[in-house]
């Protein structure tokens, strides 16, 4: 099996795992969105909670040359930790929510 798709299945794995949780309060769910043919993974946060509407993002990675770019993760643990227990190396991980000046400073890649 090549990298993209080992990632692809991974990445997967972890999302519907987490999509499979459920909200033990409002009227909310998740909802899992996987663009395998350009590589976006999106999990969202949908329904109601009282009177407001929610609808917002919490965990998007995406693929791009060869690495698990994390755009956004709203996780208590971190997916990079998740990421890390599926045996993705930090070389191949960018957190992708920090500015480029501060990616350095992590342990992970920059770009």
């Amino acid at each position: 099996m090549d990298k993209l798709e080992r990632y692809r299945e991974i990445i997967t794995k972890i999302l519907q795992e987490y999509a499979a949780i459920p909200y033990s309060y409002g009227n909310l769910e998740r909802r899992l969105i996987l663009g395998k043919d350009n590589n976006n993974f999106v999990l969202l946060t949908l329904g109601w909670q009282n009177d407001q509407r929610v609808h917002g993002c919490l965990i998007h990675l995406e693929i791009m040359n060869e690495k698990i770019w994390i755009h956004r993760d709203g996780t208590e643990d971190g997916i990079a930790n998740e990421l890390l227990a599926a045996e993705v190396p930090k070389e191949d991980i960018v957190l992708g929510f920090h500015p480029p000046e501060i990616r350095q400073y992590t342990e992970y890649a920059v770009n």
